[in-house]
């Protein structure tokens, strides 16, 4: 597999395919993002990549910075999905008024405000060198974060409405992955303390493996945290942090395909699968923590995991994560490249109003529909947008622009590839640590 990356970072994939703003999925791709630059900015400025990985980060940061007027509120949707939904128009061309939708004291919302603090708080890292950005993402975090922890209710209790898209089931993980990323953020031992402490018995799950995702971020958490064991922070002897250590090394023997404990969600081809809607998430954030993984061992010597009693190098896990990105580039039954723009084969009907829509073309709310419904290609490639993939029996109805749960691309999946395709630039890489 040959990595490419100059088309990644294109703000058309920063985009649903409709016009909603869900503030907790779009929270997640900044944290992701972060992530993924702190990680691999070196490899992502190799190919010229990293000055627009940033640019699509504060994209996300400054929206999420004016999302957030006041310490306890919150504004976690704009638009309305019915009447959204009811329109195939031209991004450009909306000029009626959108709702707001906010979360605060009245109607709290413990995950959205757990996820959006930890997006201000990794991206205050990356944003490092500007110090007043830095600073001002990191009061935003710390306040998200003690409103997040003081009001413990899901967001879909206090407005069920937002449960039909977006719906978190529960907020534990999101505390614990905001708590770990302010850890990082500030060198605070009471962030540290508190995700190794009670909370860490609440909802940590350890020694239970888990799926990352949007929903459930407890995997990365994890592995996140495993990233002070293996660097050697001088806290390591605590014993609650070494649960999160072995929970992750759970999770990744559960990937490497011939352990003993290897997950059988997976399709014929090798992809993990897990959902049937949006089937790429799961194997791409999989394959994107392998790959943080086992760069820890790599950068701390660990030479070995241990999965019942087999052992298993950081390459095992480098292979797993590769075969992933290969799947996802093209190397699967359908010999089509999933993300949009790569290679001879991709999905040329995107669920995406802007790429299905010609540039020229006037349309209004109800009158685009026709571009929906028609049955030409789409005129505009949203390059660098990863679709929802394909089902387990590894078929994929490309021609449908209506097939939104194979063929609409999300913000958090771009998010993902970009960490992994960059964790794969090269073949090993020497983390260091940004705490």
């Amino acid at each position: 597999m040959e990595v490419k990356q100059n088309w990644i970072f294109q703000k058309e994939c920063m985009m649903l395919g409709d016009h909603m703003k869900f503030g907790l999925p779009m929270a997640f791709t900044a944290t992701v993002l972060s992530w993924a630059i702190l990680e691999y900015g070196d490899q992502m400025d190799a190919v010229n990549q990293l000055t627009p990985a940033k640019g699509s980060l504060k994209w996300i940061t400054d929206y999420l910075i004016n999302a957030h007027p006041e310490a306890n509120v919150l504004y976690i949707q704009v638009g309305d999905p019915n009447t959204d939904h009811g329109c195939w128009d031209r991004p450009e061309k909306i000029t009626k008024e959108r709702p707001l939708t906010q979360v605060n004291t009245s109607f709290p919302g413990a995950d959205v405000a757990a996820e959006t603090a930890a997006a201000m708080a990794s991206a205050s890292l990356v944003f490092k060198s500007d110090s007043a950005y830095s600073s001002t993402l990191l009061r935003h975090a710390k306040e998200l974060f003690t409103f997040a922890d003081k009001y413990r209710v899901l967001y879909s209790e206090s407005i069920p409405e937002v449960a039909t898209y977006y719906n978190s089931t529960g907020y534990g993980d999101e505390l614990l992955w905001a708590a770990s990323w302010l850890y990082h953020a500030t060198g605070d031992k009471s962030y540290l303390q508190y995700v190794t402490g009670q909370n860490g018995k609440l909802f940590a799950q350890w020694g239970s493996p888990t799926w990352f995702s949007w929903d459930n971020k407890l995997a990365g958490a994890q592995v996140l945290l495993s990233r002070l064991t293996f660097l050697g922070n001088k806290d390591t002897s605590n014993s609650n942090l070494q649960m999160y250590r072995k929970t992750a090394e759970a999770v990744m023997c559960g990937l490497i395909p011939d352990s003993p404990t290897a997950t059988k969600s997976r399709t014929d081809g090798g992809l993990i699968w897990v959902s049937e809607w949006n089937a790429l998430q799961h194997p791409v954030a999989s394959a994107f923590l392998a790959c943080l993984y086992s760069d820890y061992m790599l950068s701390s010597g660990t030479a070995k995991l241990s999965c019942n009693g087999d052992s298993y190098k950081p390459s095992d896990l480098r292979k797993f994560a590769k075969s992933q990105a290969d799947y996802v580039l093209g190397n699967n039954p359908m010999k089509m490249s999933y993300l949009v723009g790569y290679g001879e084969k991709y999905p040329q009907y995107v669920h995406h109003r802007g790429a299905s829509i010609p540039a020229d073309a006037t349309t209004g709310c109800k009158d685009g529909w026709k571009w929906l419904e028609s049955t030409e290609p789409n005129p505009n490639v949203a390059t660098g947008a990863l679709v929802g993939g394909p089902f387990l029996n590894e078929t994929f109805v490309s021609n449908d622009r209506n097939n939104s749960m194979q063929v609409e691309p999300s913000t958090y999946n771009s998010a993902l590839i970009v960490g992994l395709l960059s964790g794969l630039v090269t073949t090993s890489s020497v983390v260091q640590s940004f705490t």
